[in-house]
């Protein structure tokens, strides 16, 4: 009996990386896009805050997204394109809007005093869902057919656990690097002193680069999700465009052909965010308001070096 559940357990383990490894993309953008919420504020907090946004994190993936998954696989398989096209179209609102900030173009008012932790966890695990939903949903798609649904739920449920422990053990240690780097600087041994200055001194612009990939992460994701999932509803002319350009760009070799899907994924999500901030700004407008994007994160441009 116990030879029959460990031999379960490994059937699950190993379905499980091999799902999860086609999403490794989106791990990484959800790695790079979360610490520019824990910027700015209290060092004593970063890792409360980290631990919140992660726990919200899990109850995306377990109480949204999962139970979601399996329904509408299940009875309404035709519904997720279009949730997938309203999660990237966010994803590009949040990535133009900090763009535009790039470009001193600020959106409601600015944030004079202490950062709002509250509204901080709530915009972070938000865009958490977005990237979670693709993570969990790009899995599912990865799993072999024929699974019965319990076998399905727990391979979903360890992929949940692993990427959770994975983005947030990162978050974690970039956030508090820089701390491991002041108590290096103050050790006897010079070399193990001079390594520890020389992270203190880097760590700015470290989380200016990892902002601006987060960015860059937001626009990359959500154009490419947009376009993909257009395609599934219909309109195949984006995706089917994105599509020949590989095409005639497979003899330059695969890391061209990823390097320039990416780019123009990520020129499409900044075009489709770039229009809906408009749309949003106009409407304001029209109701007498001026709309604030802010939910607390640090923008790129707020980062100073």
């Amino acid at each position: 009996m116990s030879v029959g559940l460990l031999a379960v357990v490994d059937d699950i383990l190993s379905a499980a990386m091999k799902a999860s490894a086609k999403a490794a993309g989106v791990v990484i953008d959800d790695a790079a896009v979360t610490p520019q919420y824990v910027q700015g504020i209290t060092p004593a907090r970063e890792l409360p805050v980290v631990g919140k946004i992660a726990l919200g994190s899990l109850a995306n993936k377990f109480l949204i997204i999962i139970p979601a998954a399996l329904l509408l696989t299940a009875f309404a398989p035709w519904v997720l394109p279009y949730l997938l096209i309203l999660g990237g179209a966010y994803l590009c609102f949040e990535g133009a809007e900090k763009v535009l900030e790039w470009f001193g173009v600020q959106h409601g008012e600015a944030d004079e005093g202490a950062r709002d932790e509250k509204k901080l966890v709530l915009g972070a695990v938000r865009t958490d869902l977005i990237l979670s939903t693709e993570i969990m949903l790009i899995s599912l798609a990865s799993l072999e057919k024929g699974l019965d649904i319990w076998t399905t739920l727990a391979i979903l449920a360890v992929i949940a656990l692993m990427m959770t422990v994975v983005v947030y053990g990162a978050v974690a240690l970039l956030v508090k690097i820089d701390d491991i780097g002041l108590k290096m600087a103050k050790n006897s041994v010079q070399r193990v002193r001079h390594t520890g200055t020389r992270i203190v001194r880097s760590m700015p612009a470290v989380f200016r680069f990892i902002s601006i990939l987060g960015t860059v992460a937001m626009l990359w994701v959500g154009g490419h999700l947009v376009l993909l999932n257009l395609g599934e509803v219909g309109w195949h002319f984006p995706i089917d465009a994105l599509h020949a350009v590989d095409k005639a760009l497979e003899p330059a070799g695969a890391v061209i052909v990823w390097v320039v899907n990416t780019i123009i994924s990520a020129i499409a999500g900044l075009a489709l965010g770039l229009l809906i901030v408009g749309i949003i700004l106009g409407i304001g407008r029209m109701l007498g308001k001026k709309p604030s994007f802010h939910e607390g994160e640090e923008s790129p441009a707020d980062v100073h070096v």
